[in-house]
């Protein structure tokens, strides 16, 4: 008996309306000016969700536009899985918050976090959950509030991140199609990279933590970069590898949104001249956990993915992390 083929059966998107421009930017961040932030990130604009907007909101939304391409109601999903860093609270699960708003009421939920690698991590645990159970439907959405815990004294940072929300519906597909393989790998020597150091139940939230701004994200910039072309090109060529393909076959390259520059830098690296790398990162940003699940819903309604091309999906973040997958496309 051949094992069960799992895909995508629906991807979906959804930004906040107000879009924030370098000008904005520049006028919040120290020492900033809107062409250098243009020319170190290739970030032109980026979404900050509304005041009334959490996490959950856009969640929600993104999911039920994955729900409606898949053809899918709400009941229909067994699992429900929220890749987050900026959870609506430390507790309850993200997950049941969008379960209660858009109805899935037959799903069990739970979130994850993997930071910006946290969408492939729920695409792998919705293809196992879906494998054992041949007929049923796991939904994996990222989702990131970024605009609320920035520090607009480093520009270095503050600039790259934005808000938004992406989603896939997961499930049986035809033979020979959806994911072929994944690469799942975690590397916690590199932790202080990325990070928000209060908060948790290490420097738990004190006056004085607020006030040391301990709760805002931070990124050490150079070693981030160093460890994204130091793992993701030999990992990348090993998965592709091992699915019995070449980097020359990939057809269409879906990268985490970390940065503009950095990202044309990384396919050139990868050998992936060849292919079509998408990027949003100019008009959205960094999104965090949202970035590859925003970006592939791009490329598919943008005609930029058709059915039966090799795409290869990329995520990494604090952790750090790295997930990985292959996939023939379903159409």
């Amino acid at each position: 008996m051949s094992a069960v083929a799992i895909g995508f059966l629906g991807t979906g998107s959804y930004v906040p309306e107000r879009i924030v421009t370098n000008d904005e930017i520049a006028e919040l961040v120290v020492d900033a000016t809107a062409e250098w932030v243009l020319d170190k990130t290739g970030i032109a604009t980026r979404r900050w969700a509304a005041p009334e907007e959490a996490t959950s909101d856009l969640a929600a939304k993104a999911a039920l536009r994955a729900l409606e391409r898949a053809g899918l109601s709400p009941d229909r999903i067994d699992h429900l899985i929220v890749s987050t860093s900026t959870g609506d609270h430390p507790q309850p699960p993200t997950a049941c918050l969008v379960q209660d708003l858009i109805g899935a009421h037959a799903a069990a939920c739970f979130d994850l976090n993997a930071v910006c690698a946290g969408f492939l991590y729920g695409v792998e645990l919705a293809r196992a959950l879906t494998t054992v159970r041949p007929g049923t439907h796991a939904l994996v959405i990222g989702a990131d509030v970024y605009s609320r815990i920035l520090d607009f004294t480093d520009r270095r940072t503050s600039v790259l991140l934005g808000d938004g929300a992406g989603a896939a519906v997961i499930g049986q597909v035809p033979d020979g199609e959806g994911i072929l393989r994944t690469d799942l790998s975690s590397y916690g020597e590199s932790r202080d990279l990325i990070r928000v150091v209060a908060g948790g139940s290490r420097v738990p939230t004190t006056v004085e933590t607020v006030a040391e701004g301990a709760h805002y994200f931070t990124m050490h910039g150079r070693g981030v970069r160093d460890f994204v072309m130091g793992t993701l090109p030999p990992l990348l060529d090993k998965l592709v590898t091992e699915a019995g393909f070449t980097i020359d076959d990939v057809d269409c390259f879906v990268p985490h949104q970390a940065n503009g520059v950095l990202l044309r830098e990384l396919a050139q690296r990868c050998g992936l001249a060849g292919a079509h790398t998408h990027l949003v990162v100019d008009r959205y940003g960094n999104v965090g956990s949202a970035s590859v699940p925003v970006a592939l819903d791009d490329a598919v309604t943008s005609g930029a993915i058709r059915p039966g091309q090799l795409v290869l999906l990329a995520g990494f973040g604090g952790g750090m992390s790295v997930g990985a997958g292959l996939v023939r496309w379903s159409g």
